[in-house]
């Protein structure tokens, strides 16, 4: 199926750093709590799913890509506001996206 460009430019994808995690035992699957820093959108919070791949202490000023523009979801008992991007390995495991190079946080991606 195919999508307009206009259609793609609705979703906003934003840069962001990772400036807090935390560890999520009330998540159904094993994920850490995310503080992200988006610049001039502010502080957004979200869950992930990658704990095996990745310890909480080198997510910290990690640059990711996220989805802004989604609602809030509940995850437990935490409020996910942004969907980290990520590629989903075949044994399930996400590897995060970032940029190749550091740029400002809260750049859209196009």
């Amino acid at each position: 199926m195919f999508i307009s460009y206009s259609d793609f430019e609705k979703i906003e994808i934003h840069v962001g750093k990772v400036i807090k995690v935390e560890e999520f035992p009330q998540a159904k699957k094993p994920a850490y709590k995310l503080w992200i820093d988006f610049g001039d959108l502010g502080i957004k919070k979200s869950s992930a799913q990658i704990t095996k791949l990745y310890d909480q202490e080198k997510l910290i000023n990690r640059l990711i890509l996220a989805v802004t523009n989604f609602p809030p979801r509940q995850i437990a008992n935490f409020i996910s506001e942004v969907l980290v991007l990520g590629v989903v390995l075949d044994d399930g495991e996400v590897i995060l996206i970032q940029p190749d190079r550091d740029v400002a946080v809260g750049k859209r991606v196009l």
